[in-house]
């Protein structure tokens, strides 16, 4: 099978997408003349036109509420935030317009639209354009929240997302746009809220999700030289969340380690580790373990930023901590 970029797999699924429903457009800042930020773009204003492929002004807000209105009045947009930090400024578009329209109107509007972009992390960018919000999104009920952990999953996943006829938050990474990983060349779709167990284990389960499924693989790895078989979830969705796949796990391995970007305070990792405690708590052998960015806002020191993130050290530290060891 060919490996392509994970940039490359995104701009597959939109110009697929676009070409199979005139509806769908794209719409955020330096998409059409400058190819995308990330240029995960490019080509797209050369084939579909400026009608479809819509450059706008540093306008987060006024961009957003613009693609909210043409999605309630039967379009298909798309919104590329240039990176997730931004669509702080839009957030209203996206909680009290996008999310809650269906409930207000009754269930007489939809709102079939994707806000995507990168999310997190992305080197030394320092503590304004480093955040995770996938928590803040996923708390609020009208949104879903998927996260894909590779160019396979990206694919997949955006083009249920763009199908979908609510608002769907989808989360990339600047630092994933250049991975290669395999993709078919036919149409494919994903489900949205289905886990993949990308390892098979029997001692510990490891829930992660995005980028940061780099980390607990590796650290699987580590841990199998050292006679440790963990058990490796990446959840592609945090709205909604594959509770059963956990529990399921759990009930397998008897202990969790869940790994994410985010804070600490109110994070995905907390909601997995209440309900595992709620629907599994007689097949733990020790207490649920996370592993998170520190509560600190993100320094722009590399030496600062290894000790804040998520670590596969880190990682293997709660392992065994959850193992007695």
């Amino acid at each position: 099978m060919r490996e392509i970029q994970f940039r490359e797999a995104l701009r597959e699924a939109l110009n697929e997408e676009m070409r199979r429903d005139e509806k769908v457009f794209l719409i955020g800042e330096e998409v059409a003349d400058y190819n995308g930020a990330y240029k995960v773009s490019q080509g797209m204003l050369d084939e579909f036109g400026a009608k479809r492929v819509i450059d706008t002004p540093i306008a987060e807000l006024g961009f957003a509420g613009i693609a909210v209105g043409a999605a309630t009045n039967g379009l298909r947009p798309i919104v590329e935030f240039m990176t997730f930090n931004f669509s702080l400024v839009a957030i209203d578009q996206v909680i009290n317009s996008a999310a809650k329209m269906m409930s207000m109107s009754g269930g007489q509007l939809n709102v079939p639209m994707v806000f995507r972009g990168p999310t997190g992390n992305a080197g030394q960018l320092s503590s304004q354009h480093s955040q995770n919000f996938e928590n803040w999104f996923a708390n609020c009920p009208g949104l879903k929240v998927v996260i894909p952990s590779n160019p396979y999953d990206a694919k997949g996943l955006l083009k249920s997302s763009i199908r979908d006829n609510d608002p769907v938050i989808f989360m990339e990474s600047e630092l994933m746009y250049g991975d290669k990983g395999e993709v078919p060349e036919g149409e494919y779709l994903l489900p949205i809220g289905i886990a993949d167990i990308k390892r098979v284990g029997t001692d510990v389960t490891i829930v992660s999700f995005g980028k940061i499924m780099k980390v607990a693989l590796a650290a699987a790895e580590e841990l199998a030289k050292d006679g440790i078989s963990a058990e490796v979830i990446d959840l592609r969705s945090v709205r909604p969340i594959d509770f059963e796949a956990i529990v399921n796990s759990v009930k397998k391995t008897n202990r969790l380690v869940v790994v994410e970007e985010a804070w600490p305070l109110a994070s995905i990792s907390s909601e997995i580790a209440y309900h595992v405690q709620r629907y599994a708590f007689d097949y733990l052998d020790a207490p649920v373990a996370r592993v998170t960015s520190r509560d600190l806002p993100l320094p722009y020191a590399p030496t600062l930023i290894d000790v804040i993130l998520p670590s596969v050290k880190r990682t293997i530290e709660a392992v065994n901590s959850v193992m007695y060891r």
